[in-house]
């Protein structure tokens, strides 16, 4: 049905059953943090604390790009239906879960719905959108992760405190039910879908678990296992051996998940890369930052959470202000504005100590999630103006798949790399005496449990006001080293970004 046969009345229907899905996953993520030491609590399982997140990350990742290739063979009102149903079941399956296995194995099937609304939120915007305003309608987008990132931890914190944390999974089923009735009841297919289906189960396959491995390793990596160990070297062989399968299944199969050949288009390769490296460097700030203010800085978690706010604020006031001016300037132009200022924001990030004040460390964050937001929408229209129409579901989830691959691997590699230099320093506090006046339960339990020295609560503990200052030192040093390959990992999607081609057509070859 061509855009002129829909109503603006059933358009708008459409795009807000959408975003209303959108809002029903922004909020789960942040709501749950909330959540989480209250389930702990009555659920117990603290060394599986870990994986309530993880097997919800890793599911979304891996369905990304298979509800993307989907999109382009089967009607998206079905698979939409099915997504916020699984999201809906898995909600309630969380919601009466009884112990923290049951809680895992529910969070995982609500990864895979929030990979399939995530997918298809993007698609069914790019397909309603007004003619010549996809860009403006794909910008609503950013102002519902706004909101649910105003809203989440507060919402969260009173369904907790008033009633019960399975509140949490449950406020989930009224939402949902009101998103599949308005699909169900307004959305219809646009474009043209390809005529013959053929589904790449051998390529679903080994792409899935070839993230797995990959992710798995990088996020579980010098933590739960050494690198050079069995279980290392053996996910480092399941990945390449799985990639290797994933190659040969995409060069032979009739329908690929992913076409390799969409790779040598310069605005596809491009503006994937560019998001992967920008996503790499603000998840980087996601994750550590709330350290360093809460380490090294000593500010309470109220304060931790507004650092994360300025961030999610200046992310979405780039995607909004990118929506509203690419009319005017052109994509590359918007991303290289975007990468500069990332680039600028996490160059003052180097800048940080102990005595660096919070409202400098808002701004410099608020500056950073803007340069964000300007590479994430206008990498996201130059990635979809490089395939043709039958292919939008893949060229947007590959760009959302670059996304949180990037962020994954920066979360990863940021860990990787704090925990090597906050236990070297440590070692050198304590040959140097610095770290004498503790008392040796004190030594005995940062060596036993080293993320302890980011809590203010333990170093309240300590009584010597040296060792005080030694330890905030040495948090502050550890994460300011993650903002140092953060700020390496931005240059090179500057440099991504000045490589988008500066004319965008359907197709063109590099």
């Amino acid at each position: 049905m061509p855009h002129t046969q829909i109503s603006e009345t059933v358009r708008w229907w459409v795009i807000a059953a959408a975003l209303l899905a959108l809002f029903l996953g922004a909020m789960d993520s942040l709501v749950m943090s909330a959540a989480m030491p209250t389930i702990l609590a009555d659920l117990g399982g603290l060394t599986a604390y870990s994986w309530v997140y993880t097997a919800y990350f890793l599911a979304r990742v891996v369905a990304l790009p298979i509800f993307g290739k989907l999109a382009d063979l089967y009607k998206v009102r079905i698979l939409f239906i099915f997504s916020i149903g699984l999201f809906l079941v898995s909600s309630i399956a969380a919601g009466v879960s009884s112990n923290m296995i049951s809680l895992i194995i529910a969070r995982a099937f609500q990864g895979i719905a929030a990979g399939g609304n995530f997918a298809l939120v993007y698609i069914v915007l790019s397909d309603m959108a007004p003619p010549g305003k996809r860009a403006k309608t794909l910008s609503l987008a950013s102002f519902i992760w706004g909101a649910a990132s105003l809203l989440g931890p507060t919402i969260g914190g009173v369904i907790v405190t008033w009633f019960s944390w399975r509140w949490v999974f449950f406020i989930n089923i009224p939402v949902s039910l009101f998103s599949m009735v308005l699909i169900a009841r307004y959305l219809v297919e646009i474009r043209q879908k390809k005529s013959r289906v053929d589904l790449d189960l051998g390529g679903v396959a080994a792409l899935s678990v070839t993230i797995l491995a990959l992710l798995a390793l990088l996020m579980l990596g010098g933590r739960d296992f050494n690198w050079i160990s069995p279980v290392g070297t053996g996910l480092v062989g399941v990945t390449v051996v799985s990639g290797v399968c994933f190659y040969w299944f995409e060069k032979r199969a009739r329908e690929p998940i992913l076409a390799l050949e969409f790779f040598r288009i310069r605005g596809f390769s491009t503006g994937n890369l560019a998001v992967f490296f920008s996503s790499f460097t603000i998840f980087s700030f996601f994750a550590y930052a709330p350290l360093f203010i809460q380490g090294a800085l000593g500010k309470t978690p109220l304060q931790v959470g507004m650092s994360i706010l300025f961030l999610t604020l200046g992310w979405s006031l780039g995607s909004i202000l990118t929506g509203q001016a690419l009319g005017r300037i052109r994509r590359k132009a918007m991303a290289v504005t975007g990468a500069m200022i990332l680039t600028g924001g996490c160059g003052l990030t180097l800048t940080f100590t102990c005595q660096t004040s919070l409202t400098t460390c808002f701004a410099v964050f608020l500056v950073v999630g803007l340069g964000m937001g300007f590479v994430a929408m206008s990498t996201l229209l130059v990635v979809q103006s490089a395939l043709d129409e039958p292919d939008l579901g893949v060229a947007t989830t590959s760009n959302q798949f670059a996304r949180s691959l990037g962020g994954t691997i920066g979360i990863g590699v940021g860990g990787g790399v704090l925990m090597a230099r906050i236990q070297a320093i440590l070692d050198n506090l304590e040959r140097s005496g610095r770290l004498a006046s503790l008392p040796l339960d004190r030594i005995t339990l940062l060596r036993h449990n080293i993320e302890r020295v980011f809590q203010p609560a333990f170093q309240a503990q300590i009584s010597h006001h040296g060792a005080q200052i030694a330890l905030k030192q040495s948090v502050g040093d550890s994460v300011v080293l993650v903002f140092w390959v953060a700020f390496i990992v931005s240059w090179l999607c500057l440099a991504a970004c000045l490589s988008l081609p500066g004319k965008f057509g359907l197709r063109k070859k590099a």
